[in-house]
């Protein structure tokens, strides 16, 4: 069964089938483990949610249609449905089973694959086709279950995830980082708080990271530029024991929610990036995506990655725009009170992250340019230049309102996964190391050995570099 409000008609399962379809037809899903998955308990779900509401949610299996329109009401952007119940509970509960996998060592990352979604739901309501917070969840389960004393929470998804930010804004020992359109307060969930300057609150202050994008139609390097210059600097001082993304790709060109000109390769960029946080513990679960050709190609280019094939040469590095720095530089500032990292943030001298990746240094270039100190102009403004001004705006605000579904991008490049391992010809008089075997130019190498070494397990922990992929494949 399909929704039977007309305002989630975005929000459909071809959303999980497309994506899994992807999945497999590109030969990733072989790649993967795949588990199933069990409910979450209503212990699980009280970590976050109240008991009153649990109990409200509860009943909805029992209700009318007309029961379940009336209860809908009560909240924002959001639907039930007799089955939302079982299903908003494996949501939460494959984010848990993907925790539980990665933090006792069974698979070294992995992605879920869920609806509903989660980074909306608060405490005691559900919105924004959200009904348990999924994330938020896991969080707080693998600090309780698993001894994790500092997570991150990734959120990439186009919309604020404000459930997540109430959850943890005084909590020191969960940093979250969120992008999001916002539009001056005037895209939705339209919040004061999800701005800029919402950084925590008591102990929480700083942890909490906002960056409000202000126009539609940002790219590849406004992503990374945030990346570079707020969230890896700060992430690298939190030093995380985990990593958890709202995966949600209406960020990506195409969607009609999110309006943005990102192409799908460059979630491969950002996995390899956080990657190397927490030793590599990353959950992903998804959230966002509606564009059903760019949100396939999107959780391809994710799980490739955290598969660890090498991310293709990204495209359309001409350097992150006016309104993006600005919102960069806002973020900065109001974090610098908080992260050493940040602390000469309102300088125009700006400590640079070697990192090495080209692109990642093209960003940071022109972004060092950008608040190097201006030369003030000798003459008068001209007045020439304003009428061009606001030809120039006029222009481009004509531009931003075609329709993004009818924008057209390359499909991302087929990646190849890296090479196993050479067997190395050694020359007479050197010996191998025990469990090596020598071969001649001319002999092939033995089968067993070759497995070995493709499926060998990560040094030092005694299990397989392993994809964690579930998938929930439910219609409601």
């Amino acid at each position: 069964l399909y929704c039977f409000f007309p305002a989630c008609k975005i929000e459909v399962p071809e959303r999980l089938t497309v994506s899994h379809e992807a999945l497999v037809k590109s030969g990733l899903a072989d790649r993967c483990v795949s588990i199933p998955v069990r409910e979450a308990t209503e212990a699980d779900i009280l970590l976050v949610h109240s008991e009153d509401y649990l109990e409200a949610v509860k009943k909805t299996p029992f209700m009318t249609l007309e029961d379940l329109k009336e209860f809908t009401l009560q909240y924002g952007d959001v639907y039930f449905h007799p089955n939302i119940y079982h299903c908003a509970k494996l949501a939460a509960g494959a984010a848990l089973q993907l925790v539980d996998s990665v933090m006792t060592g069974k698979v070294r990352n992995g992605m879920a694959l869920v609806r509903p979604p989660g980074h909306h739901s608060m405490r005691s309501a559900a919105n924004g086709f959200c009904v348990f917070n999924n994330v938020a969840i896991a969080a707080l389960y693998a600090k309780q279950k698993h001894g994790a004393k500092r997570v991150l929470i990734v959120d990439w998804d186009v919309h604020h995830g404000q459930g997540v930010q109430y959850s943890f804004e005084d909590d020191p020992s969960v940093l979250y980082f969120s992008w999001h359109r916002y539009e001056h307060q005037k895209f939705w969930p339209n919040l004061k708080e999800s701005d800029y300057d919402s950084v925590g609150k008591g102990k929480g202050a700083g942890f909490n990271v906002n960056v409000p994008w202000n126009k539609v139609g940002m790219k590849n390097s406004d992503y990374l530029s945030v990346f570079c210059h707020v969230l890896l600097p700060v992430a690298y001082e939190f030093c995380p024991d985990l990593v958890l993304v709202c995966a949600g790709f209406d960020s990506a060109i195409g969607d009609p929610e999110g309006e943005m000109c990102a192409s799908p390769d460059i979630f491969a960029h950002l996995t390899h990036l956080l990657m190397n946080l927490a030793g590599g513990k990353l959950c992903a679960v998804l959230e966002g995506g509606y564009n059903l050709t760019s949100l396939p190609q999107s959780v391809c280019q994710t799980v490739q990655t955290l598969l660890g094939d090498p991310a293709p040469l990204p495209v359309n590095l001409d350097g992150p725009c006016q309104s993006a720095l600005e919102s960069l530089h806002c973020v900065r500032s109001a974090h610098r009170l908080y992260w050493s990292c940040l602390k000469h943030a309102g300088r125009t001298c700006t400590s640079l992250f070697l990192i090495s990746i080209t692109f990642i240094i093209i960003c940071v270039t022109k972004y060092v340019i950008l608040f190097s100190p201006a030369e003030l102009p000798n003459s008068d403004i001209s007045t020439k230049r304003i009428k061009l001004a606001e030809e120039e705006e006029k222009s481009e605000k004509e531009i931003e309102e075609k329709s993004v579904e009818e924008k057209v991008w390359p499909e991302p490049s087929k990646r190849v996964a890296p090479p196993v391992r050479t067997a190395a010809i050694l020359p007479n008089g050197v010996s191998c190391p025990d469990g090596c075997k020598r071969f001649s130019s001319s002999e092939d190498p033995d089968p067993v050995i070759v497995n070995k070494l493709r499926y060998g397990a990560v040094a030092g922990s005694g299990s397989f570099q392993l994809t964690l992929i579930i998938v929930i494949d439910f219609i409601f």
